[in-house]
C-alpha cells in the first residue's frame, strides 16, 4: 500500500511540472526592459502597460510633462499615491543613510553629465557650491499631495523608481491570487513562490564586471518571496588623468563623484524599492561603512564585489546573502 501511494505521489509531481507553463511578458521600459514570468494563461500585457504608464507620468525625468518634471521646473503640480510611496520610503532610506541616498542630488548629477539634463559646461568648485546649496532631501516636503521644495532642487528618484515598478507589478500579481512569479526590470527581480513550470526556487545570476560591456554570470543564487537589486558602478564612469575611476554615484557631502574601490552592490530585502534605494546609497559609502551599517540592519542581506589594492576583484557576502 505503501509503495502504491508513493508511485501515485510521484505520478501526480511529475503530471504537475509538465502540465504548469509560465506566462512569460517582456518589452522596453524605463529606458531598459523588462520580462514577468508568472503561473497563469491570463495575458496581463495591457494592465502592466497601463500601470507603467502611470508610472511614468508620475516620476519620470524623461518625460517633460511627468508631474516630477513639472516640480522641478518650479510648476504646481500635484502628486500620485505612486509618487506618495516613493517619497516616503526615501526619507525614510534618506534618514537611516545620513543622506547617502539623496534623490535631490540630481542637479549634481545632471551638472557631471550622468543624467537626462545634460552636463553643465565649464563646471567649477563655485558653481558646484551653487548647486549643493539645494541638495538635500531634509528640505523637501510633501503635504496633500503638494511638494514643497528649494526652487533650485532638482529632484530624481530614478534610483529607487525602477525598483518601485517591480514591486507595483508584483503586487498586481498578487491581487489576482498568483502565488508564482518573477518580476524583473533592468536586473531588478521581485520574486514570490517557485517557478512552478520546473517545481523549483526560482534562481537569479549575479553578474560579473566587465569594464569592457560585455555579461557573464558570476554565480547563481535562489531568492525565495524577497526582491533584489543590484548597483554597479562598472558601466557608467569617468577616469582622471591618475587612472582613479570615479562612479556616476555623486557624493552628497561634497557635490563631486564618488572615488570607489566597489564595482558592484546588490541588496536583498522584502521588497524591490527598497532593495534598490540601499543598493545606490551602498555605493556612496564604501565596504567598511556598508559592514557598520549592516550590524544593525538584519533584513537586508548584501553581496559586494570590489578591487583590492592589487586590482583584483574581491567579493564578500553580509548578513546572510545566499552563497548559491
Amino acid at each position: 500500500m505503501k509503495l502504491f501511494l508513493a508511485s501515485f505521489l510521484a505520478l501526480v509531481l511529475v503530471s504537475c511540472e509538465t502540465s504548469v507553463k509560465n506566462t512569460t511578458l517582456a518589452g522596453p521600459i524605463f529606458g531598459t526592459s523588462y520580462s514577468v514570468l508568472y503561473d497563469s494563461e491570463v495575458n496581463y500585457q495591457p494592465q502592466f502597460d497601463s500601470l507603467f504608464a502611470v508610472i511614468n507620468k508620475s516620476m519620470s525625468t524623461y518625460i517633460p510633462t511627468s508631474d516630477i518634471s513639472k516640480i522641478n521646473r518650479n510648476e504646481d503640480s500635484l502628486v500620485d499615491a505612486h509618487f506618495e510611496k516613493v517619497f516616503n520610503t526615501s526619507k525614510i532610506i534618506y534618514k537611516a543613510t545620513q543622506g547617502a541616498f539623496d534623490p535631490t542630488i540630481g542637479a549634481l548629477v545632471n551638472a557631471w553629465d550622468f543624467g537626462p539634463a545634460g552636463k553643465i559646461v565649464n563646471l567649477d568648485s563655485l558653481k558646484i557650491d551653487s548647486l549643493m546649496l539645494s541638495v538635500g532631501f531634509d528640505k523637501v516636503q510633501l503635504n496633500n499631495h503638494i511638494l514643497k521644495k528649494p526652487k533650485g532642487a532638482f529632484i530624481d528618484f530614478n534610483a529607487i523608481a525602477k525598483g518601485y515598478g517591480v514591486d507595483v507589478i508584483g503586487q498586481f500579481l498578487e491581487s489576482k491570487n498568483i502565488k508564482n512569479y518573477l518580476v524583473e526590470i533592468g536586473g531588478e527581480i521581485r520574486t514570490r513562490g517557485i517557478n512552478a513550470e520546473k517545481q523549483s526556487p526560482w534562481k537569479v545570476g549575479v553578474e560579473q564586471p566587465h569594464f569592457d560591456g560585455t555579461q557573464s554570470i558570476l554565480k547563481g543564487i535562489t531568492v525565495v518571496n524577497e526582491a533584489m537589486a543590484t548597483s554597479g558602478t562598472y558601466r557608467k564612469f569617468k577616469v582622471d588623468e591618475n587612472g582613479n575611476k570615479y562612479a556616476h554615484i555623486i557624493n552628497t557631502e561634497t557635490g563631486y563623484p564618488s572615488k570607489t574601490n566597489l564595482l558592484s552592490i546588490s541588496v536583498i530585502a522584502s521588497d524591490c524599492m527598497t532593495a534598490d534605494a540601499y543598493a545606490t546609497a551602498f555605493k556612496a559609502m564604501g565596504v567598511e561603512k556598508i559592514k557598520t551599517f549592516l550590524n544593525s540592519h538584519p533584513e537586508l542581506k548584501v553581496f559586494l564585489i570590489f578591487e583590492n589594492e592589487q586590482h583584483e576583484f574581491e567579493t564578500l557576502s553580509l548578513n546572510g546573502f545566499p552563497e548559491a
